[in-house]
């Protein structure tokens, strides 16, 4: 991802509040069949403070990424959208996208099949949490010896990133009149482009900004 100094986000605390609510990334490896991506849910190793995370992919994806061998790169996505010119008013414009991303790459770690239980129950319980009635990975009807064949098809892994680059890109180059408008169309604009997730990101950026001057 090319970097822009404007647009850098570099503070560890926002890049985990980036990945603790966008969790479903994207894993990409150079093999020697070529490119190779996948999908997976991660978090944030309750363990550390810095950007570590883990995860488990379903086997033979371990074997097609050379999950622990080579580089991974992890995407982490958050909020992202189509901005119009015709939100800037008169000025002369072109359309652009907002977005916030970051890209983690090093060479993962292989969880032990006890660390790998771990962190499938940690991500079970997690977003079981927000279910009237939450179905943990242990509770019956599910016995020990379901989920820990269960495990036994998936390859835990954690990475701890050699490199990291976050981009935070939500009109920051522009007046703060024309930030004002995005955000409202956004929010509750008639475009089919309005996105709460994206205003409230946009929205929180542009008070962080402005308390800062």
């Amino acid at each position: 991802m090319r970097q822009n100094p404007s647009f850098a986000m570099s503070d560890v605390g926002e890049i985990r509040r980036l990945i603790e609510q966008n969790p479903w990334v994207t894993l990409m490896s150079a093999t020697d069949a070529g490119l190779v991506a996948s999908h997976y849910a991660v978090m944030l190793d309750p363990e550390r403070d810095d950007l570590t995370i883990v995860g488990h992919v379903g086997k033979p994806d371990d074997f097609i990424h050379d999950l622990g061998e080579r580089e991974l790169l992890v995407v982490v996505q958050g909020p992202h959208g189509y901005i119009s010119p015709g939100w800037y008013g008169d000025a002369q414009s072109v359309p652009t996208w907002n977005f916030v991303s970051a890209h983690l790459s090093g060479v993962p770690e292989l969880l032990t099949p006890e660390e790998n239980l771990d962190v499938l129950e940690r991500l079970v319980a997690r977003f079981e949490s927000g279910m009237p009635e939450p179905r943990l990975m242990w509770a019956p009807p599910n016995d020990p010896e379901f989920v820990r064949r269960l495990e036994k098809g998936t390859a835990g892994f954690r990475l701890t990133p050699t490199r990291v680059v976050g981009k935070r890109k939500l009109s920051q180059n522009k007046a703060d009149e024309i930030v004002e408008t995005v955000i409202v169309e956004l929010e509750a604009g008639a475009s089919p482009y309005a996105d709460p997730r994206l205003s409230a990101e946009m929205r929180r950026d542009f008070e962080t900004r402005k308390a800062a001057r």
